[in-house]
């Protein structure tokens, strides 16, 4: 993997911990009390801004190592079980134990890109903005352990 590709990677990961510690008084007031719908909102945007982030460093590895991104309609579901899978150019970049959380995140941002407001259930959000920490550094340590392991490997695509 070459450093510019790593340090792509490790921007969007800097991203993803600024979006965390810019939301932490939201996600902290939030475990006080239900969310109004501005702040069912606005956890609700922080929900998609998360995955989409790890989406984004998905397409990056996979550019990198496969040059082919998936095409169909699936193709977030599709990008994201990659992650999981060993290819001719890398290991996989999650480990399995992962793979439902992600999921739920992808979930997530699926319905809130393609839903009112309004219709926010914050028994929906609550557990995934309540785990969103815990998640993030699972997700995290699999990233930098995969930025380690493929620091010496070519561009095989």
């Amino acid at each position: 993997m070459d450093e510019n590709i790593k340090r792509k990677i490790l921007f969007e990961m800097s991203q993803i911990d600024e979006l965390l510690d810019s939301t932490k008084p939201l996600r902290d007031l939030c475990k006080t009390k239900v969310p109004d719908i501005i702040e069912k909102s606005a956890v609700a945007l922080l929900l998609q801004s998360f995955y989409n982030g790890i989406e984004n460093i998905l397409i990056i590895i996979v550019k990198y190592f496969d040059e082919k991104l998936p095409g169909s309609s699936k193709w977030h579901k599709e990008l994201l079980e990659m992650a999981f899978e060993k290819t001719e150019g890398y290991g996989p970049i999650f480990r399995k134990e992962i793979k439902v959380i992600l999921n739920d995140y992808m979930s997530m941002r699926h319905f809130v890109r393609h839903t009112y407001g309004f219709r926010l259930d914050w028994e929906q959000m609550r557990e995934l903005t309540n785990e969103i920490d815990s998640a993030w550094i699972m997700v995290k340590e699999d990233l930098n352990t995969f930025i380690e392991n493929n620091s010496q490997a070519p561009n095989l695509a």
